[in-house]
């Protein structure tokens, strides 16, 4: 994994009493075995990930309360889970990356919320959205609003997140609807405590099982017709006032009154810190978060509460809306909640704020500043018009500075297994021309920058053999799609290889076998490499273990198949090249196998501090430029991209462009003097080995070399060998 949780592990088994210290998501993870969960699922992604990696670690505890954990191979199978709970009382949670994981769950969900549950479910969403994000600028609200979901966006606050869970499966039981949570990045990783609780086991779960299953069948709790009609009407009818009745009586939303009665501030619950932060730069909350202004936090975003909207705004000549992102759902259900209750005053929103984009503290600052100006103007906002002119001034220095940085596109990690295949990808490319290229969801979107700048398509993950069906007939070349190995079982098998199969495809499909969903933090999936492998694999590959990806392929009819070693660039484009241009048609496979570097690293770094605190004899590999031979024409960098080849002086005074070289840092995975070889570039990269813990071989070697070297060198040059003992 990309971590340990061993620390983690032991905070969820805190008790009554007990303070739990941590970020946001761990938090959620403890809330849910304190509500008494039966079983998780969820698909791994950042921000939220680490909900599902610590209880996927904390196996042996899970089993001791019987909740089941389960690593799904999409967020689809993921919300299916959640059908445990339409016929009986257990309760579930999923957990998933934003809007792109909920709209792979689409079905599923639209399924569930029709249904509808008896035990409470719970849908915890990594809002991936804003600056911070890497995924399309959308938002999961649609999908509350279309398909009745609840909608919790708890205020960043440990204990407050905590409440919301547990509520949140009450709130679920209560209406028989699922309930989604989102966490902002920010809300993920917030550090906090709270007062913990022993956790429930639950009445359901793997160490109380099921005798069977409902003996009442109820025809009515299959989402198919004619249930489906009813279900929708029960929906609005039943469903609908009785969330809204729960979260009044339970009021999961907060009110924090203030001085200034004549406005008013509703707000996300989600946008509530950066909120008070905005406010105190204005002068108008002080330092423990007291506003001036009353402010209605709403923690459930949907469905809204008439009664407590029109209650909130009563009285009040204008009222200001924080929502991120647009369109702006709850300003216009506000907007309609207060006509029809005849509330008077001014409503503003997206007219006062940005439309889209997420609400940092500046952009607050600027709409309420705009705001107060507008309807309170005796209010004293000289500090926060000062803090904005300081932080433009200071937005302006930067940029003079910046101007004159190279820009600095995120790049692949050092030894990456991926970077060759590009490089293979532009040498091809010199010979038989650009393809179209399909870019897949992953680290190998990377190859999108320079130096490779392969990539014209980025459709979704496990997508990109599917969005390249449309270009190939239209193209005198074959499209070429990438896919790592965690796409491929995501939903590449399917969407893209069965779909090209079925319609007679004529493309190339590159599959990065690394062995890990490595993306979102190396999680295992059906390929992974097993356990004996790894353990025997620490001077090489443990990607080579395994051959399901191959065997799957045989099996569904790829007839075109064939496995390279990514680092061995020449081989790779040799294969390549034969792939762009054999007449043979139908669907060519290059599966390019290399372990994730990062999880090979974490494997071998222990391993040989321990053998070097034992006295073993280590060879470590390391490469190096020759400043002599280097005639500083950077072709190799520009093939590479890899961020410990970089530049330096040039040592001879003669010479004014800048030689290449290697810092500290390399791991040794040879990318660079594979592509010098390939694409028959400058012979100045060398190979060393550097011995730690010599035996008697090893130093007498040296000697040796040494002393011939010193015979056909001049004295001044003798100090130079081709291996270093250590």
């Amino acid at each position: 994994m990309e971590r340990s949780f061993t620390t983690e592990i032991e905070s969820l088994k805190l008790g009554d009493g007990e303070v739990f210290h941590g970020e946001g998501i761990l938090a959620v993870t403890k809330a849910l075995l304190q509500s008494g969960v039966a079983y998780v699922g969820g698909y791994q992604g950042a921000p939220v990930s680490h909900l599902l990696d610590v209880m996927v670690q904390a196996k042996d505890y899970m089993d001791e309360l019987g909740v089941h954990v389960e690593a799904c191979t999409n967020e689809a199978s993921a919300a299916a889970m959640l059908g445990a709970s339409i016929n009986y009382p257990a309760r579930g949670a999923v957990t998933w990356k934003s809007i792109v994981g909920t709209n792979v769950a689409a079905d599923a969900l639209s399924y569930l919320a029709s249904a509808g549950v008896i035990g409470g479910t719970m849908i915890v969403l990594g809002e991936d959205y804003g600056e911070g994000g890497v995924v399309a600028q959308e938002r999961s609200h649609a999908f509350a609003l279309k398909s009745l979901m609840w909608l919790l966006d708890p205020r960043p606050n440990l204990k407050t997140i905590v409440d919301l869970v547990e509520r949140g499966f009450e709130l679920s039981e209560a209406s028989n609807t699922p309930v989604m949570m989102e966490l902002r990045i920010r809300a993920c990783h917030v550090q906090g405590s709270f007062a913990a609780k022993t956790n429930r086991a639950p009445a359901v779960s793997t160490r109380h099982r099921l005798e069977g299953p409902p003996r009442d069948f109820i025809y009515d709790r299959l989402a198919h017709p004619p249930a489906t009609f009813r279900q929708e009407k029960l929906k609005s009818d039943v469903r609908l006032p009785a969330a809204r009745r729960f979260i009044a009586e339970h009021r999961l939303n907060e009110v924090f009154d203030g001085e200034q009665k004549d406005l008013g501030i509703i707000v996300q619950g989600g946008l509530y810190n950066g909120l008070i932060r905005a406010l105190g730069m204005l002068g108008l909350a002080d330092a423990f978060g007291a506003s001036r202004v009353p402010i209605l936090v709403l923690n459930v975003v949907y469905p809204l509460v008439p009664e407590e909207i029109s209650a909130f705004c009563a009285g009040k000549k204008a009222v200001l809306m924080l929502e991120e992102g647009q369109p702006e759902f709850i300003e216009q259900e506000v907007a309609t909640v207060l006509r029809r209750a005849g509330v008077g005053g001014m409503l503003h929103g997206k007219d006062f704020m940005q439309m889209a984009g997420d609400y940092n503290v500046e952009i607050m600052v600027r709409g309420l500043a705009r705001f107060v100006a507008a309807h309170a103007p005796q209010l004293d906002r000289a500090g926060g018009e000062g803090w904005l002119a300081r932080t433009g001034q200071r937005r302006d220095e930067a940029a003079k500075l910046l101007d004159a940085l190279p820009p600095r596109p995120p790049n692949f990690c050092i030894g990456c297994p991926e970077r060759p295949i590009f490089s293979a990808m532009k040498l091809v490319a010199q010979d038989v021309g650009r393809p179209h290229v399909s870019i897949d969801v992953g680290c190998h979107a990377f190859g999108t920058f320079e130096p490779f700048s392969q990539g014209n398509t980025l459709l979704g993950y496990g997508m990109s053999l599917a969005s390249a069906a449309g270009v190939g007939p239209m193209s005198e070349r074959r499209p070429v799609a990438i896919m790592g190995d965690g796409g491929f079982w995501h939903n590449g098998l399917l969407s893209g290889v069965a779909s090209n199969l079925l319609n007679k495809g004529d493309g190339v499909l590159v599959i990065m076998k690394n062995g890990y969903a490595s993306a979102t933090g190396t999680q295992e999936i059906v390929s992974s490499p097993p356990d004996e492998a790894r353990r025997q694999s620490l001077g090489t590959s443990a990607a080579h273990a395994d051959r399901t990806i191959e065997n799957t392929l045989t099996g569904v009819g790829v007839k075109w198949l064939k496995t390279v070693d990514n680092y061995r660039v020449g081989a790779v484009a040799k294969v390549l090249k034969e792939a762009y241009t054999t007449t043979e048609k139908g669907l060519k496979v290059i599966v390019a196998e290399g372990e994730c570097q990062l999880e090979r690293q974490r494997r071998l770094r222990p391993a040989v501090a321990q053998q070097l605190s034992s006295g073993a004899r280590v060879v470590k590999v390391k490469y190096g430029v020759d400043e002599d031979t280097c005639t500083g024409d950077h072709s190799c960098i520009r093939l590479s991209g890899c961020p410990t080849l970089t530049v330096k002086d040039n040592p001879d005074p003669l010479r004014r462009d800048p030689v290449a070289t290697v810092i500290d840092g390399c791991v040794g995975c040879g990318l660079c003097g594979e592509n010098a070889h390939a694409a028959i570039l400058c012979p100045s990269f060398y190979r060393a080995e550097v011995i730690q813990n010599p035996n008697s071989w090893d130093r007498i070697l040296a000697g040796l070399r040494r002393m011939l070297i010193s015979l056909f060198m001049p004295k001044t040059s003798a100090q130079s060998s081709v291996q270093g003992v250590a």
